[in-house]
């Protein structure tokens, strides 16, 4: 059993928990990720290890199924059943120094230890992260406090500049070059980064964050095509090169489950409601 230690509201539908562990930090490097489960005989999901100290990690969530909807249910002093990590494929910072690292929407929970351990270790790093509107706009302090350069775009323009992360990006690119970019967000948002980031010759890592079960890879749910042959993303990433990864494939895996999800989630708010929980 693991004690919620601090529970803090990101904007209405993004939340960070801060969890007591006091081992996963001793290995944990940003890329990985933990497999929790709030509960006995519960679901079982991957969430990125946004932050470490000597005795917690953190992570941040979103609530969009019944899992992640019981998650935010808990509060301080409660605990959650299961937490099994770091898992997956660290992200390789090495040999670079001037870098470009974007983040969309929830995935900015990813992209955040990785401009942060590359801003410690010296390197330059200018920032972009994207949001539908100011509503949604997370962790803006957070990279503005590890990069040497900083962009917040809305779709709106309600905050920062208005347009897409690309926009901004595809400036920068025309002024000067980088030794990489590194993309987390939505799969759309990854695909176009990559395709813009093709055309400049500059190498891009995208962290996939499919549906991932066992966090093993012998479930295969996980499953992605990169440059031709298929791979796990819990085990051979998440991070690979965007440039070879097939999005369009990935599009449409990750909707398979669309349907299954937003109904566990309505037949779970619906059970809170007849019994005067909600």
């Amino acid at each position: 059993m693991y004690k919620i230690l601090e529970k803090r509201t990101l904007n209405p539908n993004v939340k960070l928990m801060r969890i007591e562990n006091d081992l996963i930090h001793m290995n944990a490097q940003p890329g990985q990720f933990v497999i929790i489960r709030v509960k006995e005989g519960g679901e079982r999901i991957p969430l990125t290890i946004f932050d470490v100290d000597e005795h917690s990690i953190s992570i941040i969530y979103q609530v969009v199924g019944a899992t992640t909807s019981k998650l935010d249910h808990l509060n301080v002093g409660e605990h959650l059943l299961d937490i099994v990590g770091p898992l997956g494929t660290a992200t390789d910072l090495d040999n670079v120094s001037k870098v470009i690292v974007v983040g969309g929407g929830v995935g900015c929970a990813i992209a955040h230890p990785i401009a942060k351990k590359l801003y410690n270790n010296g390197v330059e790093v200018t920032s972009i992260v994207g949001f539908r509107n100011s509503e949604f706009v997370i962790l803006e302090k957070e990279f503005q406090d590890c990069s040497n350069h900083f962009i917040l775009t809305t779709d709106d323009g309600s905050a920062g500049v208005k347009g897409f992360v690309t926009d901004s990006l595809r400036q920068l690119l025309e002024k000067c070059s980088y030794d990489k970019v590194f993309a987390i967000g939505p799969v759309p948002m990854m695909k176009f980064v990559s395709l813009l980031t093709k055309e400049f010759n500059t190498k891009t890592i995208v962290s996939l964050n499919s549906i991932m079960v066992d966090g093993t890879g012998m479930c295969g749910g996980c499953r992605v095509t990169v440059d031709g042959e298929s791979k796990f993303a819990c085990v051979d990433g998440p991070d690979f090169d965007g440039h070879l990864v097939d999005f369009d494939q990935l599009t449409k895996r990750n909707s398979v489950y669309n349907e299954f999800e937003r109904t566990s989630h309505c037949d779970y708010c619906k059970l809170l409601e007849v019994n005067g929980l909600e």
